[in-house]
């Protein structure tokens, strides 16, 4: 079986129009807080925003490129509680969702966090093998919006299960 090609970019090599389709995409979002579907316009305003986030220490946005097309995008970025790890990808980059889990638990390594949340909206069912390395698994709310959060020990992550 053929490797995927996973490339990392900054949003800054992207155009607003490629991530269109991507954020409106119904499959993808159904695993999302509900919120509008975007316009260009409103795309270069996220975009604009997540580059303001990839600028601050400890974060790092990027969007995510498998075999040459645009699949999602990915962050290491500001939580309530610390800093977050989010990865979004479209359908047909399911299959690599692990690794880029891990590529970016080498980044928060990289950038000095001990820990790191991962929030999942409830529309996805629990990982056990994720709740298992966990520090702790806990039910969570951002607005009215219920959430399964793991709390994750980097440098544990990192020295594998």
């Amino acid at each position: 079986m053929r490797e995927t090609s996973m490339v990392f970019s900054p949003f800054s090599a992207v155009r607003a129009e490629d991530f269109l389709p991507l954020l409106n995409d119904e499959t993808l979002r159904k695993h999302l807080i509900p919120h509008p579907l975007f316009e260009v316009a409103g795309v270069r305003d996220w975009m604009a925003y997540k580059l303001g986030v990839d600028a601050r220490p400890g974060c790092r946005v990027r969007a995510i490129f498998l075999d040459g097309t645009l699949a999602g995008w990915c962050g290491i970025q500001p939580d309530d509680e610390g800093v977050e790890l989010a990865i979004v990808l479209a359908k047909a980059g399911w299959g690599s969702g692990v690794a880029i889990f891990n590529e970016m638990m080498g980044w928060a390594r990289e950038l000095g966090h001990r820990t790191i949340l991962f929030h999942l909206l409830d529309t996805r069912q629990p990982y056990r093998s994720l709740a298992r390395r966990a520090i702790w698994v806990r039910k969570t709310r951002l607005g009215e919006h219920p959430f399964t959060t793991y709390c994750l020990d980097v440098e544990r992550w990192s020295a594998g299960p």
